[in-house]
Formats: C-alpha cells, structure tokens, sequence
C-alpha cells in the first residue's frame, strides 16, 4: 500500500472521476425522462425524440446528417428510419435539404415549427440551467465544457468500437 501525498491524489482523482460518471448517469436518466415528457406531450415516438436529439445535435455541432446517417446513429433498417424521416417531415419536425456540398446528398434539419416547439418546451429548462450555473466563476463553466467534450468523445469512439465489434462478430 502506498502512502503519502501521490496516493491521496491519485484517491481523490479516483473519487472526482467517478462523481463525473455517476453525475453523467444521472443527467443521462433525467435526460431521457424529460424527453419522454416532449414526446409524449407532442405525439411523437421515443425513437422520434431520439431522431430529433441527433439531428439537433450534429446542426449544432456543424454536421448535420443525411438519413442514411441518422438511421446508422439509431441502428434501425432502411425501411424503418424512410419512416421515421418522411413522418417527421410531415408533422413539421424536420425537413430535408439537398447539401450544398454535394447535390446528391440530402440532409435533415430541424424544420422551423420543430424548433418553435422544442422552444416552447425547454425554454423552462434552459432558464434553470442559466439560473443554476450564475454563480459560478466562467473558469469553472469552461472547464466542465472540457471534461464533458473529453467524456462525450470517449463515449463516441466507444460506441465506435462496439459497432465495429458487432459487424465483425455477426
């Protein structure tokens, strides 16, 4: 057993980084709960909320997705996510638009009454957010956006790997 300063850090370090993972399996739960309320409060599927949660999240990300990779993010047939895309266009969730890039793509986007509901709906949460995060220092905001980014990019190439792993095993 080793004693001394190097092995309390070591502890503490331990300890700060299982509170991250225990804190992320929390947001991740209350996450999925909030979105089973937007779901249900708007007639939508859990696997539309999901759909939404990806296509939201590459626009802001900058990569917005085709449906091709939409349907690989959410392991669902050809067959299936045609269905999720064309029904969510029709109830104004998203829309579809030929990439500039690439006229022979098409990529989604969250269409502008999918964005007013979705306003409507977290609006509240992110007045929480802002009222909850106001005393801390932007020092400390910056630094979690850092270990979030860090465990959100080992989460995806985690998830990288599994698939990876899947299509070698099937």
């Amino acid at each position: 057993m080793t004693d001394g300063p190097a092995a309390e850090a070591g502890g503490v370090r331990a300890h700060a980084e299982n509170e991250i993972a225990t804190d992320i399996r929390a947001l991740s739960a209350v996450s999925e709960q909030i979105g089973h309320l937007f779901a249900r409060s708007h007639s939508l599927r859990s696997t539309d909320f999901r759909a939404l949660m990806h296509i939201a999240t590459a626009e802001a990300e900058g990569r917005p997705l085709t449906a091709g990779q939409l349907r690989e993010l959410m392991g669902l047939s050809p067959a299936a996510i045609t269905y999720l895309v064309e029904r969510m266009i029709a109830s104004g969730h998203i829309r579809r638009e030929t990439d500039p890039g690439d006229r022979r793509r098409v990529i989604l986007h969250y269409a502008d009454r999918g964005m007013a509901v979705a306003g409507d709906f977290f609006l509240p949460l992110g007045q929480r957010t802002r009222s909850a995060l106001a005393d801390l220092p932007t020092a400390d905001l910056t630094a979690a956006h850092r270990v979030l980014f860090a465990v959100v990019s080992a989460m995806r190439d985690h998830h990288v790997a599994l698939t990876q792993q899947q299509s070698t095993d099937e």
